[in-house]
């Protein structure tokens, strides 16, 4: 086998490859023989057609998947041989084709670029840090109680803060459009997640009063025939309903697997579970910056097979999390999203490799065992990881990130932030920061 090849770019290769004949012919002949005793054709016995015959009957077809058989592994074995890291799948151009003659192709595909690792001294990673106090475990149960409110009726015009029942219609141009109507819809007032000329509107309302206002979308709103436009919205109020939260009694806390009932119990449970989100939250806010840093520092080309996997990733990501359907979206939506993924997986798989990062069996454990904590049957879920490997390997790549972050954070400066727990787990956004920092934080 004779093998050449050619760089076409950074990442890029031609590889032309020349496999002797007879590795092709006499498989070819070996299937054709195979074929007897099954072919058949008037005026012979079955098994005594002769091979001539079979031959002209199949021989085009047989060849081809011999042919197409041996390319495909006559590619590897040369790629091996040249010690090349094959990305995806080759585009294949056959320049001869045919039994009897040496068959001769090219292969066109990319290889995984060689990154040479860069240090993160001269970076800087800010490390935060606070304290939970008896203040942040009074909020959290406040957050609890408004997850646990009710909705009770009552007899006064809508306020802010209400959950109004509502049947509305709108019309653009004196017209109706496509969604512009609804029968029992809710909204609760304050919340902003309908226009706010909408909620605006409902404000003072009673229930069977009807009011027609005029509402006017942004000029990025999703549908656009929508876009800037004034609707007139003629809206019925059907009920009026006010938040009640429930009392902090005995009741309420043993809705939290708190069996004594009491508050002591109670708040150093909060405590605990909001001393692991703070732990959580700060050391993957580290490893954001960490990998903020891998990505400026090293620029190389990414192969788009790897990119186009991913951005089927992402897509069945985002279906499962939302439960719409992804699959009719350009690809250039997630694409920006999936080559800032595969950067950082080649960078970290090379950081790996050349560092000679292993797996750290106890980390494992530990990683395991505190994921645990957060179940109501630790063991049962520890034996679930134990005996599936797939879930396991989740695991153990959360681990190698992490062994992978303090390898580059121990590069780095270390800035200590002494902060409070809501700065760090809500933290304000930055209305001068980009799109893609936002999503980043």
């Amino acid at each position: 086998m004779q093998v050449s090849v050619e760089a076409t770019g950074n990442i890029q290769r031609k590889m032309t490859i020349e496999v002797p004949s007879e590795r092709i012919d006499q498989e070819v002949d070996k299937r054709l023989k195979s074929m007897r005793g099954k072919v058949r054709l008037d005026g012979f016995r079955p098994g005594k057609v002769p091979l001539s015959m079979v031959k002209k009957m199949h021989g085009a077809g047989v060849y081809q998947e011999v042919a197409g058989e041996v390319i495909q592994a006559s590619f590897y074995e040369a790629a091996g041989q040249e010690k090349l890291r094959v990305v995806g799948l080759p585009d294949i151009e056959a320049k001869t084709f045919e039994y009897g003659k040496n068959v001769e192709f090219s292969a066109t595909f990319d290889i995984y670029p060689e990154v040479e690792i860069a240090s993160l001294e001269g970076k800087t990673v800010t490390k935060q840090s606070a304290d939970i106090t008896d203040a942040d475990i009074d909020k959290m149960i406040e957050t609890l109680r408004e997850q646990q409110k009710e909705w009770v009726d009552v007899e006064r015009a809508a306020e802010e803060g209400d959950l109004v029942t509502v049947d509305f219609k709108g019309l653009l141009d004196g017209e109706s459009f496509e969604g512009g109507d609804a029968e029992d819809f809710q909204v609760e007032l304050g919340a902003g997640r309908m226009l706010a000329d909408f909620e605006t509107a409902l404000i003072g309302m009673s229930v069977g009063e009807e009011k027609t206002t005029d509402v006017t979308f942004p000029d990025d709103y999703q549908s656009e025939k929508l876009q800037g436009k004034t609707v007139q919205f003629t809206q019925t109020v059907k009920k009026v309903q006010e938040p009640k939260k429930p009392e902090i009694d005995e009741e309420f806390i043993k809705r939290f697997g708190i069996e004594d009932g009491s508050m002591e119990s109670f708040r150093k449970n909060i405590a605990e579970n909001m001393e692991r989100e703070l732990k959580n939250k700060i050391s993957t806010n580290i490893k954001t910056q960490v990998m903020n840093h891998l990505a400026d520092l090293h620029e190389f080309d990414i192969p788009a097979a790897l990119v186009v996997d991913e951005i089927k990733h992402i897509r069945e990501e985002m279906t499962q999390n939302t439960g719409n359907d992804m699959s009719t979206l350009p690809d250039e939506l997630f694409k920006e999203q999936a080559e800032r993924r595969v950067k950082l997986g080649l960078i970290v798989g090379e950081i790996i490799r050349q560092k000679n990062i292993q797996k750290d069996p106890a980390k494992v454990d530990e990683k395991l065992e505190e994921l645990a904590s957060t179940y109501e049957d630790p063991k049962a879920l520890i034996e679930y990881y134990r005996t599936n490997p797939q879930a396991m390997q989740t695991i153990e790549a959360a681990v190698m990130e992490d062994m992978i972050v303090d390898w580059a954070v121990e590069q780095a400066t270390v800035e200590e932030d002494a902060t409070d727990f809501d700065s760090i787990m809500n933290p304000k956004q930055d209305e001068s920061a980009s799109d893609e920092e936002k999503e980043e934080a």
